[in-house]
């Protein structure tokens, strides 16, 4: 049995990503909340031992090397503080954060695009003042018109998000899974019932 866990689980690619370390600052907070801060269970295990990390939670499951049995860490701390950028990447992925992954002009939150308000065929900059979340029908109806021209609104004007904000925004999307043991280091912050 043993053997056969063994072979299916180095074998097996679904298996290898079944196993992902939740990855914490010094300060024990994610390093990102969304996209969570994960590696797969190989980088935990390295890191653990080039002795970069400390290993705060395990999974049952267990890598074995002719020398060395390790259990898959689950959670691990970073030995040293890394700062957080400060400047926020202008990125599709983080535009649809900022923007809640929902339409800036109808609310729709399926089928996003981006869009310029101001179109850059009538010069408009790719920038964070300038660009939006926008679901398909609102993108087409807009075109390159200029929102009156258009008939749309924004429902808030665009702008540059500061990391902290984006961080704070990532809490509102949980991944798919949540390990049991990650949950104490992902909600620390939150308000404790009476």
């Amino acid at each position: 049995m043993d053997g056969d866990f063994r072979t299916e689980f180095v074998r097996e690619p679904v298996a290898l990503r079944q196993f992902p370390a939740l990855v914490l600052n010094a300060d024990y907070r994610p390093l990102s909340y969304y996209p969570l801060s994960l590696w797969p269970w190989q980088e935990a295990v390295k890191a653990a031992w080039l002795d970069r990390v400390t290993i705060l939670a395990e999974y049952d499951q267990e890598v074995r090397s002719p020398s060395t049995r390790i259990r898959i860490p689950s959670v691990v701390v970073l030995r040293d503080y890394v700062k957080p950028l400060k400047r926020v990447a202008f990125t599709r992925f983080n535009l649809f954060l900022r923007d809640n992954f929902s339409c800036q002009y109808c609310g729709a939150t399926g089928d996003l695009t981006f869009d310029h308000v101001v179109p850059r065929a009538r010069g408009g900059r790719t920038s964070w003042e300038n660009v939006v979340a926008a679901c398909a029908p609102c993108n087409l109806r807009k075109g390159s018109k200029s929102l009156r021209a258009s008939g749309l609104r924004l429902r808030k004007a665009p702008r540059a998000p500061a990391s902290e904000e984006l961080r704070n925004q990532g809490r509102r999307f949980p991944p798919n899974h949540l390990h049991e043991s990650w949950l104490d280091f992902l909600y620390w912050d939150a308000e404790l019932e009476a």
